[in-house]
């Protein structure tokens, strides 16, 4: 369940990502929809990170080395 979760929110700031660049291609600048797009980008980002965080606080996500 956890890894679906993690793999949603990549693919989330994945499609905000494409949506951005393709608001930048079509709008020619004329709207701020590239630039919303890029906000909730970093916003799924932050979020990620923290739940990632609260994960391996909470004993849920257990890290690991490289290589190991």
């Amino acid at each position: 369940m956890k890894t679906l979760l993690v793999a949603g929110f990549l693919a989330l700031i994945v499609y905000q990502l494409a949506a951005a660049l393709f608001y930048m291609l079509t709008d020619r600048g004329e709207s701020k929809r590239a630039v919303n797009a890029l906000t909730r980008r970093i916003g799924l980002s932050i979020a990620l990170i923290g739940l990632v965080a609260l994960g391996i606080a909470t004993g849920v996500i257990e890290p690991h080395a490289v290589g190991a």
